[in-house]
């Protein structure tokens, strides 16, 4: 799912167990960290299927060594391109959907405009790395397929939570399905960011968020 590129920066770091004695200087930073960073720009760009591990190390400014010396092969690359991601998505879910301080359609609201804001600073030209990875990836890799299967359920849990809140606080109905309501939502979600991605438009999830909030959840 979505989230800020900061976030994405500050996952990207390497974290530093312990300061070092005076007098001894600091090892380079590590190749894998700079190739997971521009790679990821890459495959959100061009695609599982459309970004080369050539592609990759060139963005990098590396030599294509270097990508084999960390990753056994693109697949194994891309799994943890998909870990980070999904760990940033977390996190932007513990402060929305599982947020029991705020409202809960409040943040659902919140958490369509994270993605929202995602999108935008790309002018909506990549979409969402889980999305992309869903709609190409099935068929070359059943590793990051069952991963996406996982990424899916718990999403889909995260916001069936945000809308039995609603239901509890009287925001939503009692009658109303959570969990058919929360499949709906984010499938619909994910086909504007397809559709936005296409238009290089932000129009189809403006359209989506207005509906989402205008009719479904009435």
């Amino acid at each position: 799912m979505i989230t800020d590129n900061c976030s994405w920066q500050l996952l990207m770091r390497i974290s530093t167990a312990a300061r070092k004695p005076a007098g001894f200087s600091m090892p380079r930073p590590s190749l894998r960290e700079k190739i997971l960073t521009e790679g990821f720009n890459v495959v959100l760009e061009q695609g599982y299927c459309g970004s080369t591990v050539r592609d990759i190390v060139r963005a990098a400014g590396v030599p294509q060594g270097s990508f084999t010396n960390h990753f056994e092969t693109k697949e194994a690359f891309c799994l943890e391109l998909l870990l980070r991601y999904f760990a940033m998505v977390q996190q932007n879910i513990t402060k929305t959907l599982r947020n029991d301080s705020l409202k809960p359609l409040l943040r659902l609201r919140q958490w369509f405009d994270i993605q929202y804001d995602f999108l935008k600073q790309a002018d909506f030209r990549n979409g969402c790395l889980i999305g992309n990875f869903s709609a190409e990836v099935g068929a070359h890799s059943e590793t990051i397929h069952a991963k996406l299967a996982e990424i899916h359920a718990e999403i889909h849990e995260s916001v069936v939570y945000c809308l039995k809140a609603a239901v509890k606080s009287g925001e939503l109905p009692g009658a109303v399905d959570c969990k058919e309501i929360a499949h709906f939502l984010y499938s619909s979600m994910q086909g504007a960011i397809l559709q936005a991605k296409v238009e290089r438009s932000p129009l189809p999830l403006r359209r989506f968020i207005k509906i989402a909030f205008s009719t479904i959840l009435r």
